[in-house]
């Protein structure tokens, strides 16, 4: 009888322990942070707002003379980027995102989306509410935090120093204050200015290359000796002739 018993008891320990192990494991991911959390692995083929959450995170990866689209849609472009930017932080590079990537990311943005080294402020000392633009506030809003986060890959890549912003959204009204192109991409919140200190404006330039701009300004054409300017198009404008960027 007491026999029986003890493996009657020792039968229930092991259940529970199995119950326990199985709870651990099938868990749902704890929340990340007050921006953003992951609830599934993502890979080639999917889609979805989590997918486009991705994109936003990645759209610095997309290789050289390459942008990466927004769109939901996880395809060989998606997958190619999140590659290099698991190569980039050490991660194993199989094109999946999943709790090693979701955890790197976290840890790299703030509970309002923006990358960690970069702020909505340091994109729009224009105005208080992104307005007056080319496009809708909301939209030229968004567009500055698609160009952090290219940024924030660019300032990796770079030994992870300061990349200083000069100018970035800018009001029809502010535009023309500082006597900009009536086509500006500052006018669509997508474009930026750096300025030089740690990395030479060459340095800054040429590094773009890689990280999805299609317009890529600098020393060598007229008007921006004293900075480099980096934005999104339809067509590609690289010209930056003193750094050998064309």
């Amino acid at each position: 009888m007491l026999r029986r018993t003890v493996r009657i008891l020792a039968a229930l320990t092991m259940a529970a322990a199995a119950t326990l192990v199985a709870t651990v494991t099938t868990a749902a991911p704890a929340q990340a942070d007050g921006c953003y959390t992951w609830g599934r692995t993502l890979s080639e083929g999917m889609s979805g707002e989590d997918v486009r959450q991705l994109q936003i995170r990645v759209a610095g990866y997309p290789g050289n003379n390459a942008v990466l689209g927004i769109d939901g849609a996880f395809g060989p472009a998606t997958r190619a980027a999140v590659v290099r930017f698991q190569q980039a932080y050490g991660l194993g590079a199989d094109g999946i995102a999943g709790p090693q990537t979701f955890t790197r990311i976290y840890a790299l943005q703030d509970d309002d989306c923006t990358p960690v080294n970069f702020s909505y402020a340091e994109f729009n000392d224009c105005n208080s509410d992104w307005s007056g633009g080319a496009v809708s506030a909301a939209t030229a809003r968004f567009n500055a935090l698609v160009n952090m986060w290219k940024l924030q890959a660019m300032r990796h890549a770079l030994g992870d120093q300061q990349i200083r912003v000069t100018s970035a959204f800018r009001s029809h009204a502010c535009n023309n204050a500082v006597g900009g192109s009536s086509t500006s991409r500052h006018l669509y919140g997508d474009a930026v200015d750096l300025g030089a200190s740690p990395h030479s404006l060459c340095r800054l330039a040429q590094q773009a290359r890689n990280h999805g701009w299609r317009e890529i300004l600098g020393p060598g054409y007229p008007g921006h000796s004293d900075h480099t300017h980096v934005a999104h198009k339809s067509s590609r404008t690289w010209s930056a002739s003193s750094c050998g960027v064309s």
